[in-house]
């Protein structure tokens, strides 16, 4: 059976392969961390629809049956043009968490958290505007939750302190659901949460992914639901042993199985 095949800029898309192997435990997976040339948020557009071709190509070579952009810069700048010259199913990380927000929220009011460029982008708020007018949007950049995810600083007084400090403007916004606009965010789910308060729906936009991901699969073909051990491929184009290091985190295990590549 062909694989499921993940693209990212670094690490942060692992939280979708982790979501990914959670819902679809018959699948095998090749997930490529483009470590050598991120990060993709300071990139020009250009720059980055011509990186998303380059890793494309390279999961195409592996004779994947579907490809899974991981990373919000690429799926926020550049996934509607990808989409048009690739007859293979590409499934980006916003329009998922985008779909799920707008069903969740009862007072109408969303936040959307993520990197700088993420947020300037504003494709979030006009996903979610396009579904549905009367949402009022608060999107908040919060920098430093990508380093704190990376480095395992997922607790601690220090974290909460700037996770309530990004965070005011929501909770004066007083919304009611809040967007995980970044990959790495899930790691960091148990403080977003404190400083929100228990009353906040968050999104986490890796298990949104995953679940449109097993749709297609079902609708479109084929799905492996065979019980057969699924293999898990990873590659990246620079830094085995950093990028080894930061995945036990994310995927809660180890991983011996890490080649360089270059695309």
């Amino acid at each position: 059976m062909k694989p499921i095949g993940v693209f990212d800029s670094g690490v942060g898309g692992l939280t979708v392969v982790k979501e990914l192997i959670r819902q679809l435990p018959g699948e095998d997976i090749i997930y490529f961390g483009d470590t050598a040339r991120v990060p993709y948020g300071i990139k020009s557009k250009e720059t980055v629809i011509r990186f998303s071709i380059e890793n494309i190509l390279f999961l195409l070579k592996q004779e994947v049956k579907l490809i899974c952009i991981a990373c919000n810069t690429v799926s926020s700048v550049a996934l509607p043009l990808i989409k048009s010259h690739f007859r293979v199913p590409i499934v980006g990380v916003i329009s998922p968490g985008v779909r799920e927000a707008v069903y969740a929220t009862q007072n109408k009011r969303i936040g959307v958290i993520g990197t700088r460029g993420t947020i300037e982008s504003r494709t979030y708020e006009n996903e979610i505007k396009q579904l549905d007018p009367s949402i009022k949007v608060t999107a908040v950049a919060c920098p430093l939750f990508v380093p704190f995810a990376e480095e395992g600083w997922l607790a601690g007084s220090e974290v909460l302190s700037v996770a309530k400090k990004y965070l005011k403007p929501l909770n004066a916004a007083r919304v009611d659901t809040v967007i995980l606009g970044c990959t790495h965010y899930p790691l960091l789910k148990p403080v977003i949460k404190k400083a929100l308060g228990k009353q906040v729906t968050l999104i986490d936009s890796a298990k949104q992914v995953a679940v449109e991901v097993k749709k297609i699969l079902v609708t479109e073909g084929p799905l492996n639901t065979g019980r057969r051990r699924a293999k898990h491929k990873f590659y990246v184009s620079d830094n085995t042993k950093w990028f080894s290091a930061v995945a036990e985190r994310f995927l809660g295990m180890p991983l011996s199985n890490v080649e360089k590549v270059n695309v």
